[in-house]
């Protein structure tokens, strides 16, 4: 896997990914930045929450269950100090489909938490990752 940043001025950086797509980065005023495109810690939160929910759907699929919706929320919290690492990690998962069973979307949410994430079994190496999640009848 490659990838590549590009600082363009101030604090703003464009990002490609090796499958060429691009994502714009930069910084709040008082460090330089215009605000024109999500935070590099925060590219790291929502990386994180594609990775699980992408790990959740997947696998209720395979467990042959109607899944029709799903979200994640994360909420994290940072060091005051630096460097400013994720000390915790919260991540809701609003899932919804025709007949969704809860055994199979605990399985889903703790599988994906415990052995598939690796964005978030890699950022659990440092901040404390916790899951929930909710049925949502459609």
């Amino acid at each position: 896997m490659k990838a590549r940043v590009k600082w363009v001025e101030g604090a703003l950086m464009v990002g490609m990914s090796g499958s060429g797509h691009a994502v714009v980065m930069d910084g709040p005023e008082e460090h330089g930045g215009q605000n024109l495109g999500v935070r590099p810690m925060e590219m790291l939160l929502i990386g994180m929450g594609g990775c699980s929910e992408f790990d959740v759907v997947h696998i209720l699929r395979k467990s042959r269950q109607e899944v029709s919706f799903c979200e994640v929320e994360l909420e994290a919290e940072r060091a005051e100090k630096e460097p400013k690492v994720f000390t915790r990690i919260h991540a809701h998962f609003r899932v919804g489909g025709a007949g969704l069973t809860e055994k199979a979307v605990e399985r889903a949410v703790r599988l994906s938490a415990e052995k598939f994430c690796s964005a978030s079994i890699m950022l659990g190496a440092m901040a404390e990752i916790t899951h929930d999640y909710e049925i949502v009848e459609l």
